[in-house]
């Protein structure tokens, strides 16, 4: 895929993603960051499952970096809830 394509990528997945998780988003720079991050882990979680990577612009492409970047900013909003918990206790 070209540069422009993984932006765009990104820029859908890390909307929808950060949509999902915390009902508003990241801003648009961390939405394309967040969907390019989620399209690579979602990509590798999809190639262990056996299914093929993201490899194109398109409805599955999408939906595997959406998945990739949900996981993302659920681990996030995990150690991010944990190390302000130990800071106020």
């Amino acid at each position: 895929m070209s540069l422009f394509a993984w932006i765009v990528l990104g820029l859908l997945a890390g909307f929808i993603a950060s949509h999902l998780v915390n009902h508003r988003g990241e801003g648009m720079v961390l939405d394309v960051l967040l969907g390019i991050v989620g399209a690579v882990i979602g990509g590798w979680a999809a190639h262990l499952a056996g299914y093929a990577g993201v490899t194109r612009l398109n409805l599955y492409g999408i939906v595997v970096a959406t998945a990739g970047a949900v996981v993302l900013l659920f681990v996030y909003h995990l150690i991010r809830r944990n190390v302000i918990g130990r800071r106020i206790l």
